[in-house]
């Protein structure tokens, strides 16, 4: 990985010094860091005007091939721009060579790719959390080990192998099995958004595929309402698998009186067709370690109730 070139394609910079970081880390170890100047863009609370955004991810189908892509960070943004965005330049850029990583708001670009093209693209690290981190005092933290080790994996490699060691308590029917499907999914939030729109992968395209979900801020019964939205519009019982990643920052209440994330996943658990296994602890989402994981790659999965290993070549 010799060059990343940023873009800023949702929320403006909550600071100012988080992308600075994140740059001087990526420098520091030789990486050419281009389009830094997107980090400073503010306009209301995107990250420049729709124009400016939407130019910049179009202009990323004309990069050397070597080039990896990268978000500076997610929020929101990207909804306004899907209609306008020439997703048959980036799919052939990819499949020369170019890589696209981000997560959060950025889902909805790699969704939205993978159903018009079928091109690959990483969930993965973004600039500022993960790379220009800063701790309570206000200075950078270390970008984490285990992220950084698996985006190299992915990057150099273009290979994901992760064991999970964690008990699994919503499996359904089979204690242990094996399967492979198609890799996909990210933020919950952003995925219900997408629900009856072209910008969803189809029913045919992920059929029996291997769906991972992540979110942050948000209140266990706001993701039990989403997850059950895509059970009732066919997303969930269409899968292999189900992979719940971290489901952060959030705060439980006095008046939820015992119920919490795990009772959320139980209900959904009760709905899901017992054939069909939903597995927990992925080591994606808004964390610091975080897997960076191929959207739209075929993955194999081996689960048993102590844990699972995911892996895929693309």
């Amino acid at each position: 990985m010799k060059s990343i070139h940023l873009i800023a394609p949702s929320g403006a910079s909550l600071d100012s010094k988080s992308p600075l970081a994140g740059i001087d880390w990526l420098e520091e170890q030789g990486i050419d860091v281009q389009n830094a100047d997107c980090v400073h863009r503010v306009y209301e609370r995107f990250a420049g005007s729709d124009e400016a955004r939407l130019a910049e991810i179009n202009q990323i189908a004309q990069l050397d091939s070597k080039t990896l892509v990268m978000a500076m960070r997610g929020g929101y943004g990207l909804h306004r721009l899907l209609p306008d965005i020439e997703w048959s330049a980036i799919a052939k850029a990819i499949q020369t060579g170019l890589q696209v990583c981000g997560h959060s708001d950025f889902t909805v670009f790699q969704l939205a790719l993978l159903a018009k093209t079928g091109a690959i693209t990483l969930a993965g690290p973004m600039l500022n959390y993960d790379f220009g981190r800063l701790g309570d005092n206000g200075a950078p933290v270390v970008p984490d080990a285990f992220m950084w080790e698996h985006f190299q994996s992915a990057i150099q490699n273009r290979k994901l192998d992760c064991q999970v060691l964690t008990p699994q308590s919503f499996l359904g029917k089979a204690n242990t099995g094996s399967l492979a499907g198609l890799l996909w999914g990210g933020n919950l939030t952003v995925i219900a958004g997408l629900v009856g729109t072209p910008y969803l992968p189809d029913a045919k395209q992920t059929q029996g595929g291997i769906l991972f979900l992540e979110d942050v801020n948000e209140h266990p019964y706001r993701l039990e309402r989403m997850m059950m939205q895509l059970l009732d519009a066919g997303v969930l019982s269409n899968q292999s698998t189900i992979l719940l990643g971290g489901f952060s920052a959030y705060r439980l209440y006095d008046n939820d009186r015992g119920y919490s994330l795990e009772r959320a996943i139980e209900v959904v658990r009760k709905r899901l067709p017992k054939e069909i296994p939903i597995l927990t602890g992925l080591p994606f989402g808004h964390q610091a370690n975080k897997l960076t994981l191929p959207i739209g790659a075929t993955a194999s999965l081996n689960f048993n109730s102590n844990g699972f290993e995911l892996k895929a070549l693309w």
